[in-house]
């Protein structure tokens, strides 16, 4: 198998859950956009990594004048995103033309993933087909149901992360399902055609910025 590697930076969004008029992934935290952040993990982990960036047309000559600054001679390529991150994600899968790669599907608001948690799902995705990140539930949790609620047990329970890492030939496959409501993200896109999935160990402070109290908690974390 061709073990070259492909990440698809997933870019949409607007600001306004962060008060802000433009997307969270464009914000700066200690004078650098977060999706630099994020995209220079996945370099560090893989210096020849193909890297394709999903923006929203709005903010295309944006994001080129910020790849261009911060990535001059890196592989690093835009691609316009849809109305739906699912649309998105099937527009960077249709970038790659190696079914025998491994990609990558990572949110351009996580740029907390760990280089460790990065190898997992790359190397467990070329062996096993895909890999997704999960962390462990700490808190107790409830189901509410009608009204009704009832203790349930934490340990039945995982919180998802991503990057979510597959063959690209079945991830893409599965991207020419019709959208659901279902499609919660990329693993229930696989899960779609019968797939099992794979679960490996992510990392905790791999968050996914959504409002201004994660912007805090980026800026004390760097």
């Amino acid at each position: 198998m061709n073990s070259h590697y492909n990440i698809i930076i997933v870019a949409g969004g607007t600001g306004t859950r962060m008060q802000s008029t433009i997307p969270k992934q464009f914000i700066e935290i200690k004078g650098k956009p977060i999706i630099i952040h994020t995209i220079e993990k996945f370099i560090e982990f893989d210096e020849f990594i193909n890297v394709i960036v999903c923006v929203h047309k709005d903010y295309l000559t944006d994001a080129n004048f910020m790849l261009a600054e911060y990535f001059p001679d890196k592989n690093v390529q835009i691609v316009v995103g849809g109305d739906t991150r699912f649309q998105s994600v099937k527009n960077g899968l249709d970038c790659i033309t190696n079914p025998n790669d491994i990609v990558g599907i990572h949110d351009a608001a996580r740029p907390f993933v760990s280089n460790n948690t990065i190898k997992k799902c790359f190397e467990t995705a070329s062996k096993k087909g895909n890999a997704i990140p999960v962390v462990t539930v700490n808190e107790s949790l409830r189901l509410v149901t009608n009204g009704i609620n009832k203790a349930v047990s934490r340990d039945d329970y995982k919180i998802v992360q991503t990057p979510q890492c597959f063959l690209v030939s079945l991830i893409q496959k599965a991207f020419q399902q019709p959208f659901s409501p279902f499609f919660t993200d990329d693993a229930t896109v696989l899960e779609g055609i019968d797939e099992p999935i794979y679960l490996v160990e992510g990392n905790s402070e791999n968050i996914k910025i959504t409002n201004p109290d994660d912007i805090k908690y980026a800026e004390i974390y760097l």
